[in-house]
């Protein structure tokens, strides 16, 4: 495997990040924040403003801010200006219908016009967006909106008759659902408002109230591992972040043609999908449609992207449709490629050079640090496996728990949880209605990850595995992204998942789950052939000692391989929340 990939000078304009070493030495977050407006009377800071109304008052309004493909492949361009008056629409909607401000709204919809105006109106008006993934069931839909104290939903009128309607007696809060009709010949569903006709009465002049960075702005809901989902809640401060991390870890300026393939449903699709771009004045392009190899290739080629953000779980699939189908198409404008999710395995790295041109720069973050924490960025070499550096403003550490604590862990290649120290402006302020959860979280100055993690001699950072993913056998602690990534580099395995399996002498061993690509046989030849080239790989003791095919293994829609959801299925035990999984309907 490449051990370095040097950095690919592609499509130059300049790297916006240049020299890593210098902006991250002289970072300041007050001048990060100089950087964005404000609001112009009210004061204060609003991610709406910064995001769409900003840019129409500096003379932008024409550009281009959302190019929106249809499943039929037709698409609609809608400007800053446009998105600015729309998003007004829906705040005067909202100050009609007397939505108090932190009051929740709730968007329930494909990736469609509609759902971007909600959540641009709806911060406007000084709600808390909370956005929800279509492909949930009726039961995670009820459980957020319970948990999140939901006062609107937007949806559309399918997705309301097929998951919100038989919910509606155990909302008592929820007080308006403003549908999007559609052309079913059905009607308005009752007990629901006509969202096209309450936006065609509004106006499109709002003032935005005076809004503080510290002011609630968005609610994003991770899975639980045995209990109830958490609701993460992040402030309007939140934007210098994005437009930070935009900037820096995507490479992203101002007339960028940038597709992010994340739902908005998932914090990427609203930090990076949402916000980001259009703070930094780039065209969000958007495609209705689901993954499809062919039509990503083809949307990359005629919609001349210049910067693509994406998940390891697409990646995969783009490979698993071999090398030949994206030499049918001219992919020279894209200048930068990158991948978060879950960690992004080495060979997918490779592949991105060898295939794309470009290596695949993965980054790191949480819902719950709310923008990019550790990436790797344009302007570096690219260690294939690797997190990659802190963005500027962030800072990172290797931590040991300790009887009073927790002790930084300077030597490198120490491995031990990672730690982000406190002060970022995406940081989470609570889990919802969990404060004693979320102080877990801090100790000190310090905001702990539950991510274990290694950092080299040259400051790049390491994923090892989840704390509570990490197997522990015969003395060794094994981090399953390891072995995983190992398995990934056979020609014959298209995913791969690792747990720890109770043993009664090593007191854990390796088990493997895979998916094979098409055209490999699930058979004994296979199985032994895997096993063989694990061990050489990386010896006996740390290779699997199972290996367990399955057509696919259980994801979230984010792309996230559910380790957790494996070990319980292997040993019987509660699954847990699992409403992200990809296959929920």
């Amino acid at each position: 495997m490449t051990n370095v990939i040097h950095k690919s000078n592609r499509n130059a304009p300049p790297c916006v990040l240049q020299d890593y070493a210098s902006v991250y030495r002289d970072f300041d977050w007050a001048a990060a924040r100089a950087q964005l407006d404000g609001l112009p009377r009210a004061g204060g800071l609003n991610i709406a403003h910064e995001a769409v109304d900003r840019h129409v008052l500096h003379g932008h309004g024409d550009a281009v801010a959302l190019r929106w493909i249809a499943k039929s492949g037709a698409t609609q361009d809608i400007s800053y200006r446009s998105l600015a008056a729309r998003s007004n629409a829906f705040a005067n909607v909202l100050e009609r219908l007397r939505v108090a401000p932190g009051d929740r709204v709730f968007v329930l919809a494909d990736r469609i016009p509609e759902l971007y105006v909600a959540a641009l109106g709806a911060l406007k008006h000084k709600n808390v967006f909370c956005p929800l993934f279509s492909a949930f069931g009726p039961e995670p839909i009820q459980s957020r909106m319970s948990i999140g104290d939901a006062r609107v939903l937007v949806t559309t009128a399918r997705l309301y008759r097929r998951k919100v309607a038989e919910l509606r007696g155990r909302l008592p809060g929820l007080a308006h659902v403003l549908v999007i009709p559609d052309d079913s010949g059905e009607g308005m569903p009752d007990g629901c408002l006509d969202l096209a006709a309450l936006l065609a009465d509004a106006g499109t002049d709002f003032t935005i109230p005076a809004t503080s960075a510290d002011d609630p702005a968005l609610l994003h809901f991770t899975s639980g591992t045995t209990g109830k989902p958490k609701g993460a809640l992040h402030v309007h401060g939140a934007v210098v972040m994005h437009y930070m991390t935009g900037r820096f870890a995507l490479d992203l300026r101002a007339g960028d043609v940038f597709w992010c393939t994340a739902d908005p449903g998932w914090v990427t699709g609203t930090s990076y999908g949402i916000i980001a771009p259009l703070a930094i004045g780039a065209t969000l392009l958007v495609d209705q449609e689901e993954f499809d190899a062919e039509r990503w290739y083809r949307t990359l080629a005629s919609e001349r992207v210049d910067v693509w953000y994406t998940a390891p779980t697409a990646i995969r699939m783009l490979m698993k449709q071999g090398d030949e189908l994206p030499k049918r198409f001219d992919l020279s404008r894209v200048r930068f490629v990158a991948s978060v999710g879950e960690p992004l395995n080495p060979e997918a790295v490779v592949w991105g050079h060898e295939v794309l041109g470009l290596a695949i720069h993965d980054n790191w973050w949480q819902t719950e640090t709310g923008g990019i924490m550790i990436a790797n960025y344009r302007s570096m070499d690219v260690k294939p496996g690797s997190m990659g550096k802190p963005l500027p403003g962030v800072e990172a550490a290797i931590v040991d728990h300790t009887a009073s604590g927790i002790r930084v862990i300077d030597a490198p290649e120490h491995t031990g949880e990672l730690a982000l120290k406190v002060g970022w402006p995406s940081m989470f302020r609570t889990y919802l209605n969990e404060a004693a959860r979320y102080e877990k979280c801090f100790v000190g100055d310090w905001y702990l990850t539950g991510d274990l993690a290694r950092r080299d001699a040259d400051g790049y950072y390491w994923f090892v595995g989840r704390a509570d993913d990490l197997i522990k056998s015969s003395g060794h602690l094994i981090g399953p992204f390891e072995v995983e990534s190992v398995l990934m580099e056979h020609p014959a395995v298209a995913e791969a998942g690792v747990i720890g399996k109770p043993d009664p002498i090593a007191g854990e061993v390796v088990k493997a789950f895979v998916a094979l690509k098409t055209g490999h046989a699930a058979d004994e030849a296979t199985r032994k052939a895997l096993l063989a080239h694990a061990r050489k790989r990386l010896g006996a003791a740390v290779a699997p000692k199972e290996i367990e095919f399955q057509n696919s293994l259980p994801k979230t829609k984010s792309g996230k391989i559910m380790r957790r959801l494996l070990k319980a299925r292997e040993l019987g035990l509660p699954e847990g929340d699992t409403s992200t999984l990809e296959t929920s309907t």
